[in-house]
């Protein structure tokens, strides 16, 4: 079980942990022994996640998310089972606690009149600017 927060807790059939052989540190160690680990999270099916907070999580997860619904981490940093374990199970909490944070809704606002004429005011004196660059100065 890993707990989220204070509402959440994943249960142990949302999750399926495999180790496979790290590419991490380790030397001759990495040829031997499967250190890395990466633990999947069954997020669709997953009763303990609103849904809204699925929708944001397949978002983020990105190329992590599988076709039928689960996130798949990978942790191979350490060079022990233990503390890569920890790492995949830290990254998971961190992306879930991510998506449940709601974001707040942007209220649409129009530019003020002063801001209008300061933003005409810098295209002019730009373009007088640049006027002033060229060779050829029109007489008047």
């Amino acid at each position: 079980m890993i707990r989220i927060n204070e509402n959440i807790t994943l249960l142990d059939w949302e999750l399926t942990e495999s180790f496979v052989r790290s590419s991490g540190p380790g030397g001759q160690n990495v040829n031997k022994v499967s250190t890395a680990v990466e633990l999947r999270f069954e997020a669709a099916r997953s009763p303990s996640l609103p849904n809204d907070a699925k929708l944001r999580l397949k978002k983020l997860a990105g190329w992590r998310w599988t076709k039928d619904g689960a996130i798949i981490i990978t942790a191979e940093k350490h060079r022990t089972q233990a503390r890569n374990r920890e790492l995949a199970e830290e990254k998971l909490r961190e992306l879930i606690v991510q998506a449940l944070h709601r974001p707040k809704r942007r209220v649409k606002t129009r530019p003020t009149l002063a801001s209008k004429r300061r933003r005409l005011e810098g295209k002019t004196q730009r373009g007088v600017i640049k006027k002033l660059r060229s060779k050829n100065i029109p007489k008047d």
